[in-house]
C-alpha cells in the first residue's frame, strides 16, 4: 500500500472481528513503533501488548471511551527516568505519540483497524492502567490502542483544510 493511500485511509474502527492478529504482524508494528522520532534519541517509550482476554476486558473498563471488543490493546508509555532531565522531561509524550501514530498508520498498511484512546492527562485512568498491570509509578499510560480486523472498511477521506494553514512569508 502506497503511503497517500495509507494516511488517507487511516481511521478509528471501534468494532473488531474476533481473529487475532499475527505475532509476525505485532513484531512489524512494533518496529514500526520504535522507528519513530525521539528527542535526543531518549526513547522513553514502553509497549505492553495485551493478548490475555481478562486483562483486555480490565482494561476496556478503565474510561468510557476505552470499552471497545478488539482481540488486542497496546498500552504504549512513557518511561520518565529514561525522559529527558527537568523542564524537558515531557518530551516523552512527543516521542510517544509518534510511536503511537506509527502503530496507527503501520495497522493499517497490514489491513488491521485500530483506535487510539487517550489515557494521560486524566490521571484516574493512568492510576487505573498501572494498577491493573502492575507496572511502577515512572512508567505513565499514554494511550491504549485497540488493534483488529474489521467487519467494514471506512471510507478514504482527507481532513485538509485550507483555513488552517498560516504561510508566512
Amino acid at each position: 500500500m502506497e503511503l497517500e493511500e495509507v494516511m488517507y485511509k487511516r481511521r478509528s474502527s471501534r468494532e473488531f472481528l474476533t481473529k487475532e492478529i499475527a505475532d509476525e504482524d505485532i513484531d512489524t508494528l512494533m518496529h514500526y513503533a520504535m522507528s519513530g522520532p525521539s528527542a535526543c534519541n531518549k526513547r522513553p517509550w514502553e509497549f505492553y501488548i495485551i493478548k490475555n482476554a481478562g486483562i483486555r476486558g480490565e482494561l476496556r473498563k478503565v474510561t468510557k471511551y476505552t470499552d471497545h471488543m478488539s482481540p488486542l490493546i497496546i498500552i504504549v508509555a512513557g518511561n520518565t527516568k529514561r525522559a529527558l532531565a527537568l523542564q524537558l522531561n515531557d518530551f516523552w509524550i512527543q516521542d510517544c505519540s509518534a510511536a503511537i501514530e506509527n502503530i496507527l498508520l503501520g495497522a493499517t498498511s497490514l489491513g488491521i483497524g485500530s483506535c487510539w484512546c487517550g489515557l494521560k492527562p486524566q490521571v484516574r485512568p493512568v492510576k487505573k492502567v498501572q494498577t491493573i498491570l502492575g507496572i511502577e509509578k515512572h512508567i505513565v499510560p499514554l494511550g491504549l490502542i485497540h488493534l483488529g480486523y474489521t467487519a467494514q472498511e471506512p471510507e478514504q477521506r482527507s481532513q485538509y483544510d485550507k483555513k488552517r494553514i498560516h504561510i508566512m512569508e
